[in-house]
């Protein structure tokens, strides 16, 4: 059975710090590129980064987030985390995590290019 099960998400305040996780079963995690998304209400979803499942693992972050946002996988865990510093309150939002057969998937992803999905966990940026 395919999961992907995402953790970590929850309130903190702005300029604040979570780690999310991602934790994946049932397939072939190494073979897979993981992208996260996330969706605030009343817009659409949007990618928020990826990482490839090569070995050069490399790495796509939304202009949004970058110099703030980290991800990274291990593989021998069957986990991609998603490190978000100096969250801002348009960070919230639901946010998934998904697996793609296709490496390139992972440059300004799009939903359709994802063949597993996580349920999702939510995170608010709040004072």
């Amino acid at each position: 059975q395919v999961q992907l099960v995402e953790s970590g998400g929850g309130l903190v305040q702005p300029g604040g710090s979570l780690r999310l996780s991602c934790a994946a079963s049932g397939f072939d995690f190494v073979s897979y590129a993981i992208g996260w998304f996330r969706q605030a209400p009343g817009k659409a979803r949007e990618g928020v980064s990826g990482i490839k499942s090569s070995s050069d693992r490399a790495t796509w972050y939304a202009d949004s987030v970058k110099g703030r946002f980290t991800i990274s996988r291990d593989n021998a865990k069957r986990t991609v985390y998603l490190q978000m510093n100096n969250l801002k309150p348009e960070d919230t939002g639901f946010y998934t995590c998904a697996a793609s057969y296709y490496d390139g998937s992972i440059y300004d992803p799009t939903p359709g290019e994802y063949e597993y999905w996580g349920q999702g966990t939510q995170v608010t940026v709040s004072s």
